[in-house]
């Protein structure tokens, strides 16, 4: 099983949730983000002290899948975000050990 996590523009939720309920993922955690990359934040001077500010508002969406599914996932993902700007985003693919639904302590993918 496979953790992918991706940082995207929110105007692009509802479009990636389509997508990736129409290849089969039947869950996904989604969260308000902040945060700058690249193009680093704006940098302001405040009673002499200067600070950056301004962190580009950004949804995180986070995903376990099978290890089968993880291509289509991220292909999903690459296709629907994008944009073609910057600060369209990033996605994480990350190992997943053991996966546990609490109600009924299925183990692994039928915790899916």
């Amino acid at each position: 099983m496979r953790k992918v996590e991706a940082i995207i523009k929110p105007f692009k939720l509802d479009d990636v949730k389509d997508r990736l309920r129409a290849i089969g993922v039947q869950g996904m955690t989604v969260s308000d983000v902040k945060g700058f990359g690249r193009t680093g934040g704006k940098k302001e001077v405040y009673r002499g002290s200067a600070y950056v500010v301004d962190f580009v508002p950004k949804v995180r969406v986070q995903i376990v899948v099978s290890d089968d599914m993880v291509k289509d996932v991220v292909e999903a993902l690459r296709q629907v975000a994008a944009t073609g700007q910057i600060g369209d985003g990033k996605i994480f693919i990350s190992p997943i050990d053991e996966v546990i639904r609490i109600r009924t302590g299925e183990r692994g993918s039928d915790a899916l």
